[in-house]
């Protein structure tokens, strides 16, 4: 379900008539067994295209969606039979899809939300604490006896300043990433090729980009990052820059609403809830080197001086001259919104 390049114009909305007809069946009675719906990846890293186990019970109904354009049809017959729980079986790129598409069916009613950790990257399992082990049964059991995280993904829609009229439908998701976000999630690639994935795949990666920042120059794509303008709440106020390097270029912008990250790092540092924004300017080489006790929280004082802005806010306008990364997926240079979806319930051990 993913594409090189994301392509807006062929995001389907989605049959919004369908939430009332679903949402009727919903159990009325703690002893009636749960109506199941899963949302299944067969080309999710770890299914590795095996066959999902269809018998398990007849309250469970499972969607084995080809392409993203199918995904529309698939959930709104999970929604039309009053699925209490949404199981999505794959990595956060699957995830990020069926909330996009899921969207105009639920719409701020969604049914409870199990995720397997099934892809090459499965940074929200890692913030819900779920276990790499955890299987279909073990969802349904801690819909009862598990559980709930509560998070927002955020929704990222273009802006046409020139056609304001137009309207393309938005995109869900819990990690957006530019600059040089974007070159590591490339050289990640690699990292998979390797067989590092999760947070080695993170720490490998990571590794690496800190390694070209170091010792590589300013015109380095590592240490260029993109030029972007980043305009704060419903002032759409710029972010403030330090002066470190060119004013309109940013090296990294990372934005996410998890609370818990891979490999433990804490790139926003104290602020936890909500939506959080780290944005660093084309910083010196001595700052760049305090990178790895900035991610552990036990940087200096001084951040912002030295050109690393961490910061929350209720939304945010982005306007970016290179590609930028949504959950893994690489989405073209443009001007965006991004804010705060609804408040979703996930199942957790």
């Amino acid at each position: 379900m993913a594409t090189p390049i994301y392509e807006f114009a062929q995001t389907s909305r989605g049959d919004a008539s369908e939430t009332g007809r679903g949402r009727a069946g919903r159990r009325g009675a703690s002893d009636q067994p749960p109506v199941v719906g899963v949302i299944y990846n067969p080309r999710s890293h770890r299914n590795l295209g095996a066959d999902f186990d269809c018998g398990l019970s007849p309250h469970v109904h499972i969607a084995q969606p080809g392409a993203r354009a199918q995904l529309p049809a698939a959930l709104a017959e999970l929604a039309a039979r009053g699925i209490d729980l949404l199981v999505i079986n794959g990595g956060d790129g699957t995830v990020r899809d069926v909330l996009t598409c899921g969207r105009p069916i639920f719409g701020d009613d969604w049914p409870a939300i199990a995720v397997l950790p099934k892809g090459k990257t499965n940074a929200l399992t890692v913030d819900l604490g779920i276990p790499d082990a955890w299987t279909l049964q073990d969802a349904i059991h801690a819909l009862d006896h598990g559980g709930r995280v509560r998070r927002r993904p955020m929704e990222v829609t273009p802006q046409d300043d020139s056609n304001p009229g137009s309207s393309l439908a938005g995109v869900s998701g819990f990690i957006l990433g530019a600059g040089a976000f974007t070159t590591a999630t490339r050289a990640g690639q690699g990292a998979h090729k390797l067989g590092a994935f999760n947070s080695l795949a993170v720490a490998v990666t990571g590794l690496w980009a800190l390694t070209q920042s170091l010792f590589a120059g300013r015109s380095n794509h590592w240490r260029r990052g993109a030029r972007m303008r980043i305009g704060l709440g419903a002032g759409d106020v710029p972010m403030a820059h330090s002066g470190r390097g060119d004013p309109e270029m940013r090296q990294v912008l990372f934005a996410s609403t998890l609370e818990r990250m891979p490999a433990g790092i804490r790139p926003f540092g104290v602020l936890r809830s909500g939506l959080k924004l780290v944005a660093v300017d084309q910083i010196s080489r001595r700052t760049t080197a305090l990178i790895p006790l900035v991610l552990l929280g036990s940087g200096p004082k001084n951040l912002r001086e030295r050109g690393i802005h961490q910061l929350a806010a209720s939304h945010f306008t982005l306007s970016i001259d290179d590609q930028f990364i949504l959950d893994g997926e690489a989405f073209p240079a443009g001007d965006y919104r991004v804010d705060l979806g609804p408040e979703l319930a996930f199942v957790s051990p």
